[in-house]
Order: structure tokens, then sequence, then C-alpha cells
């Protein structure tokens, strides 16, 4: 379960003005859980997600994820909570272009302890769940924009993290291929992963797989 209790992050804007991005956040998010953070570009949604995935820390607050208070971490610990524990869906694509699917896939698991054999398993399983297999050996360059997502979604699934976190994921996809993605997520929930999704896409209203829509506007909870 993650907590977020009394979380507040300020930015210094300009020479003396201190911009509030999060005032006062509580929120708690069962495990397994599918979350939808509505809002409009600036409401926070982005800053909460960034703090709950170790990037960032809060001026203030705690935020416990099964009981431990991640915003204490040290930068060692944070690193290791974020490779072994949580996943990044974003709208911005962040591949090796000059990597096939599968090197970037490899990619993500570099540094592990797992022997060839499973780190190709565990490439073999991810493509599948994301829909890439099809296109595990071809040059990120030849890829689609829906297709660079999916592998964005394989990697973010390789170290089968229990907490997913989706910043504006369907933001540069057409329909077809944000429609694509919703199916993924219906897949993470029957997987019983944690999933955060922070957007404005109307697409995933009244998505019966969702557990709750939670509305941001100007850095507070509605």
């Amino acid at each position: 379960m993650i907590k977020i209790k009394a979380l507040n992050k300020e930015f210094l804007s300009g020479t003396d003005n201190t911009f509030h991005a999060l005032k006062d956040i509580n929120l708690e998010i069962k495990d397994s859980e599918i979350l939808v953070l509505k809002g409009i570009s600036g409401s926070g949604k982005s800053t909460l997600l960034s703090i709950i995935g170790a990037i960032m820390k809060p001026t203030s607050g705690s935020v416990e994820v099964d009981g431990e208070n991640i915003v204490s971490y040290t930068d060692y610990f944070a690193s290791t909570y974020r490779e072994s524990r949580v996943g990044f869906i974003t709208q911005s694509f962040h591949l090796f272009d000059a990597f096939s699917v599968r090197e970037n896939l490899f990619a993500a698991l570099a540094n592990s302890a797992l022997s060839l054999v499973e780190i190709q398993e565990r490439i073999t399983e991810v493509s599948s769940t994301a829909n890439i297999s099809h296109k595990i050996d071809a040059p990120v360059t030849t890829l689609s924009g829906g297709e660079k997502q999916r592998c964005i979604i394989a990697r973010a699934l390789i170290n089968r993290p229990e907490i997913i976190l989706c910043d504006e994921p369907t933001a540069n996809l057409d329909r077809e291929n944000s429609l694509a993605f919703v199916e993924v997520v219906k897949r993470l929930k029957e997987m019983k992963k944690t999933v955060l999704i922070a957007t404005h896409d109307t697409i995933f209203d009244d998505l019966d797989f969702v557990d709750r829509v939670v509305q941001m506007k100007d850095g507070e909870l509605e």
C-alpha cells in the first residue's frame, strides 16, 4: 500500500517567488489498485508521480510504500527502489535509437544478477505482454509511435515491478494506439500491478477496470 501524508512540493519561481506544485496531499493507494489522476497540465500530477517514484523529493510530508518512508531514502536506496519496485511509462520514449527492441530491453537488465537465459525469458515475457514480440529485433528508428510506446511498456515491466507509474502515456498516440494502451492497462490489472495514470485524456473515463479517478487542480486533490 502507498500512503501519502501531508505532501508538499515547492519550487522557486523567479527571484523571490515560490510556486506550490503540491499542497498538503493526502492519499492512500491500495495494492493492485488502478488509479487515474485527472487534471490539466500544471495541476501537479507529474510532480506527484515523480515523488512516488523517488525521482524527486518533496518539500515536506511523507510517502510510505509498504510501511517504508521512501522520502527518507538516500540516493542509493532511492535508485534501488526505482530499479526493483517501480516501472515508468511516459509520453517521451527515451529509447536507444541505435538499438533494436531486444537490445533496449536487454540494456535495462545489464546491471542485474540474472543469467543470460533468465534475461531472455524476461524479454520474451514482457514483449508478449506489451504486444511488441513481432518487432523484437527491429531497430527503434523503424518503429511507429505506437510501437515505441509498446517498447517503453515492455521496458517498464522487465524488472517485474509492483508499481507502474504512467505519466501522460497516450499524449503522443493516436486513438487506435491509445486504445491498445488501455488494453495493456487492463492486462496489468489482471497481473495485480498497482498502476497510477496521470492524464487529461478522456479515453480513461468510465473504464470498468479502473478503481478510482482522482481529480487534481492547482496542486490539490479535489
